[in-house]
């Protein structure tokens, strides 16, 4: 496993960081693994040196914190570092059971520290932007929680480039804890937060933690083999999902997927390995963000830290990427 920091701090995470969306309960979703086989990744993501995992109180309703934290209470508490993030509605009956005033955040945390079973936090993200709530009520909460020792480092995921200069400008202006990270949706196949996000966090020198890497597994298998796959026939009852594939096809993704495939063969590796691989070359980019339902496909993740990309070959998989609307902010 190679480590690196947490953007401008000092604490090391593994280049591959273990996203837990998959970990809870298949009631919420049908792909998502229940307890026991949530375990076996997660104990296998520690063998192989991983020490970064990333969930949501909105994953399974706060069964996937609750799974992570069983898991990892059985190991040295020194260990992981724990990112989980707070926004999206808890309880449908509760309107302050969502979003990112004092209110929520207080209780939500509060919640998610018990299902981890932790007394701190290591990265606590605010899951999405909120219009609701202005700014500096989100910024000076996350700060109190910071200097309760209730959180150790501050995050933020999807948004707008300008929404995120004001946030960090109003942390500056106020005397807060800044945003420590950008989580966002960048991968091969989908490139826009080149135009402004990336420059901004490495300007800042904030870390980039993209999710979907894979582009919801379009980049693991050829196009017409993905649009035959169980994935793929989500796409006939899941609009979100269906939207970002035709938006990854839309923008070159069938001549970059044909690429990663010929990639692939040449050096003998998967077509995730490859797209792992062009994320983990790119500067801004600290640890992707990999979720996963079977362990045979983690160890694939890790494997692709040893897969050297020359220039050529980066500029080889870029070639046939055009803009496209933004998606993944909702």
């Amino acid at each position: 496993m190679e480590y690196t920091t947490l953007g401008a701090t000092g604490t090391k995470v593994s280049r591959i960081c273990l996203g837990c969306m998959s970990f809870g309960d298949p009631d919420w979703r049908d792909w998502v693994l229940d307890g026991a086989e949530s375990r076996r990744i997660i104990e296998r993501a520690i063998d192989l040196g991983i020490n970064f995992f990333d969930t949501a109180n909105m994953y399974s309703r706060g069964e996937s914190e609750r799974i992570l934290g069983d898991v990892l209470g059985e190991y040295d508490r020194d260990w992981p570092v724990i990112a989980t993030k707070v926004y999206n509605s808890m309880d449908d009956g509760n309107p302050n059971a969502r979003g990112l005033s004092r209110k929520a955040i207080e209780q939500e945390l509060r919640h998610s520290l018990d299902r981890l079973g932790v007394d701190t936090v290591d990265l606590y993200q605010i899951h999405r932007w909120d219009d609701e709530t202005p700014i500096e009520e989100t910024l000076g909460t996350l700060a109190d929680a910071v200097r309760r020792n209730d959180v150790r480092y501050v995050g933020a995921s999807s948004m707008w480039a300008h929404q995120f200069a004001g946030a960090l400008h109003a942390s500056d202006r106020l005397g807060l804890d800044r945003f420590v990270t950008m989580q966002n949706h960048y991968n091969l196949a989908y490139r826009e937060e080149e135009r402004e996000m990336i420059p901004l966090c490495d300007r800042e020198n904030v870390g980039v933690l993209p999710w979907s890497p894979l582009a919801r597994g379009y980049l693991t298998r050829p196009h017409d083999a993905f649009l035959d796959s169980v994935r793929g026939g989500y796409m006939d009852s899941d609009d979100r999902l269906s939207n970002r594939i035709d938006t990854y096809r839309r923008n070159g993704g069938e001549g970059i997927n044909e690429r990663v495939e010929e990639l692939a063969g040449e050096k003998g590796v998967t077509m995730a390995q490859i797209a792992l691989a062009w994320l983990l070359h790119q500067d801004a980019v600290d640890a992707p963000v990999v979720g996963t339902t079977s362990v045979e496909h983690l160890e694939d993740a890790v494997e692709a830290l040893e897969i050297d990309l020359s220039a050529s070959d980066l500029d080889y998989l870029e070639a046939p990427y055009r803009p496209v609307e933004i998606e993944g902010h909702d």
